[in-house]
């Protein structure tokens, strides 16, 4: 099969850099908010290729990540368009489309990458390149996709508001005095950027789901056990789980179906070996939430210590999931749990493994791992107040005898996991309802710096605590034009249903925009 030549206005529109300017405002972008399903009829139409995809989200980038000070890529691959040329030349050949084939995808940088750094955001692992992908980037190559950069992120992942000692502060790109939300802040200002197609992220406690609501990104959190942390920098590996940031609904879809599986590295994964992971793109509806029940968990959605507007949006979010069909339960409650006992329980996860966690870490980089364990790092990391004060938490911590193999542990065991999770399906079967709402943050987002004010952080109270499936779709912007999302919790292994009423509350409202850069 060979591609149809370009009428020559269509390939001068190609042809130019990616975004043209007028007065300092973003006018036009090629591929501006395109899926990956309209990128690929583009390339069936022989309207594109997958070399001059990748060329024009290159050009993106090199023309408003720097220049405008957004910071959200740290390192962009240099064998990013020999890959698309292959792909190009792989296409031509068969005539066929892998399922992720010259997507260019935008990775976090606590992904291994074999042929690009992965520093966890970290000064003292600056240059280090692992031996080899991790295993859900190792899914992406197999699927056609172009890792086209590594994207900034919160030192060691520790951060919900994002501080870096190794490439500097991320800004959210819907306004450049506030912080995009960590530790995923990068690949949600990218993604929403249109710096790539999709991105990576990871979520130990809220960071996929917070930095896709506060940049107006489709976010999920898998259900623990759903997708491998094999090659993921660990913070919590208990918590841990690595998922999809999109710009829609059907791309995290199409994204997760390629990752998510049993790996064979992670015992983890076990729970999903007999499962069928790849029936996500079939479960979108438009009409998905007619007849779905939908709990409102007002215990996260409080009153009197959230922004008003962005709970007028969650209550306008309920009308509109009502007017799609959907039968409300509200209040959903869980029996016992009020918000103090919610957190006290919570808190009974948050047992800081970290020590042993990164060590084990630095022993898969072999040799080459330019420090060995938490003292090298406390050692040799340009640190901040408030990351000296974790990493001297995560020193000084005792870890239980039981969790002293996480690697090789199963988190769904912990007895406190299983406590809150059966709460949690216990009222849902009560109220027998498929999935149940709230704000993904109740506060927008904080100024660069400040750390004082109301975050309004609800991602980290249930789903990493019970290991459910959660997933933010936007839910529209306040005044000031700053991002909000509603989350959706499922049951575990019920991601499907997630894709179902979120795609349909998504198409319903189509509150997604992508936000406009300048350059100064």
């Amino acid at each position: 099969m060979r591609f149809c030549c370009l009428p020559g206005l269509l390939l001068a529109v190609f042809a130019v850099v990616a975004v043209q300017q007028l007065n300092g405002q973003e006018t036009s972008f090629a591929l501006d908010e395109l899926t990956i399903a309209q990128l690929h009829q583009q390339i069936r139409d022989g309207k594109i290729t997958c070399e001059k995809i990748t060329e024009l989200y290159l050009n993106r980038i090199k023309k408003f990540d720097q220049p405008t000070k957004l910071n959200a890529i740290v390192v962009v691959n240099q064998r990013a368009l020999d890959r698309a040329r292959d792909l190009d030349k792989q296409f031509q050949q068969t005539g066929k489309l892998l399922p992720l084939h010259g997507i260019p995808v935008i990775v976090k940088d606590n992904y291994d990458t074999k042929d690009l750094p992965t520093t966890g955001g970290s000064s003292t692992l600056k240059g280090s390149i692992p031996p080899d992908d991790s295993f859900q980037v190792k899914k992406l190559r197999q699927a056609g996709a172009v890792i086209l950069c590594k994207s900034n992120m919160a030192t060691w992942a520790y951060s919900p508001w994002f501080t870096n000692s190794c490439y500097g502060t991320t800004r959210n790109p819907y306004n450049f005095g506030r912080v995009p939300a960590g530790s995923s802040g990068g690949t949600a200002a990218a993604v929403a950027a249109n710096f790539g197609a999709v991105g990576l992220g990871t979520d130990t406690g809220n960071s996929i789901r917070g930095p896709s609501s506060h940049c107006c990104l489709v976010g999920i959190r898998p259900t623990i056990g759903l997708t491998s942390r094999d090659g993921i920098i660990p913070l919590f590996l208990r918590n841990d789980v690595g998922g999809p940031m999109c710009r829609t609904v059907e791309d995290c879809a199409r994204v997760l179906e390629v990752i998510a599986g049993y790996d064979p590295n992670d015992s983890v994964t076990e729970l999903c070996r007999n499962r069928k992971t790849d029936n996500y793109i079939s479960s979108l509806d438009k009409n998905g939430l007619r007849g779905a029940r939908i709990g409102v968990f007002r215990t996260l959605s409080n009153q009197k210590t959230g922004n008003k507007e962005f709970l007028a949006l969650f209550n306008t979010a309920i009308a509109d999931l009502k007017k799609a069909g959907a039968v409300i339960v509200d209040p959903f409650e869980i029996d016992g749990f009020n918000l103090r006992n919610l957190m006290r329980h919570q808190n009974k996860m948050w047992v800081d493994t970290f020590r042993h966690d990164i060590a084990e870490y630095m022993k898969t980089l072999g040799d080459k791992a330019p420090v060995k364990n938490l003292d090298d790092i406390i050692r040799r990391e340009q640190q901040t107040r408030f990351l000296a004060n974790r990493l001297r938490a995560s020193k000084n911590s005792v870890i239980p005898s039981n969790l002293r193999r996480p690697y090789s542990a199963n988190p769904m065991n912990d007895p406190n996991r299983a406590m809150l999770l059966k709460a949690v399906i216990a009222a849902m079967d009560r109220h027998k309802i498929d999935a149940f709402v709230f704000p993904t943050w109740n506060n927008p987002p904080r100024k660069i710096g400040d750390l004082r004010s109301p975050d309004g952080n609800n991602s980290f109270q249930i789903p990493p605590g019970t290991g459910q499936p959660a997933i933010t779709v936007p839910m529209g912007f306040n005044k000031a034009g700053l991002p909000a999302g509603l989350q959706f919790v499922g049951r575990p292994f019920a991601e499907a249903t997630l894709f179902r009423l979120g795609y349909s509350y998504e198409q319903a409202t189509k509150h997604r925009r992508a936000p406009k850069l300048k350059l100064k």
